[in-house]
């Protein structure tokens, strides 16, 4: 017996599932500019030290805990 259901689920099933978390992450980047520039400036002052003593982690982290801070609530919201 033909189940418009069952097709409906296959046809679902072959989708590529999306990564909300990367998805939400990607559209919270444009309210996270300063720390990304910050970063950059600290990627391009740095990137002729050989000695290895420098670093831009500070400025890393900076940024991605403003994309984490925005990123968050939404994806929480969608997993209740």
């Amino acid at each position: 017996m033909f189940s418009l259901a069952k097709c409906f689920n296959l046809i679902l099933a072959d989708e590529e599932i999306m990564d909300q978390k990367k998805y939400f992450e990607d559209t919270c980047k444009p309210n996270c500019v300063r720390p990304l520039r910050a970063y950059q400036e600290c990627v391009e002052r740095i990137k002729d030290d050989e000695s290895g003593h420098k670093h831009c982690t500070g400025q890393y982290f900076d940024f991605w805990a403003c994309i984490d801070t925005c990123a968050a609530p939404r994806l929480f919201d969608k997993l209740k």
